[in-house]
């Protein structure tokens, strides 16, 4: 089988997907799961086997907050200055969670908030 190599801008497209993971402090599963792709495949994004089309640019740039400019160029801000990461990655764990386990979150982040505003 004849290997297509990727172009010096795939790879650096690659290359910027890979430090977003990293980045979020996610594994490549955890990455790729609302990304509805394997992990398998992104770990093939991440050794230069597969190829970001721009379907899955936009779809990692909307499911994470990505700047889009930066992850096609290098160039801006990685994430959206509008989104903040850590809490579209709370709100992502946080929908993973069961009703009752939300339930127990939220009475916690109550008493979090009711504690620090009594300082």
């Amino acid at each position: 089988m004849l290997k297509r190599s990727l172009s010096n801008h795939d790879f650096k497209i690659n290359k910027r997907v890979a430090e977003i993971r990293k980045k979020m402090e996610l594994t490549q599963e955890k990455f790729a799961e609302p990304l509805k792709i394997s992990s398998s495949f992104q770990g093939g994004i991440e050794t230069n086997h597969r190829k970001v089309n721009d379907r899955l640019i936009k779809i990692i740039c909307l499911t994470y907050g990505v700047n889009e400019t930066w992850l096609k160029t290098g160039k801006g801000e990685m994430f959206d200055t509008d989104k903040d990461p850590r809490l579209e990655r709370i709100i992502r764990t946080f929908n993973n969670f069961e009703p009752q386990l939300q339930d127990y979150v939220m009475e916690y982040l109550d008493w979090l908030t009711s504690y620090y505003s009594k300082k």
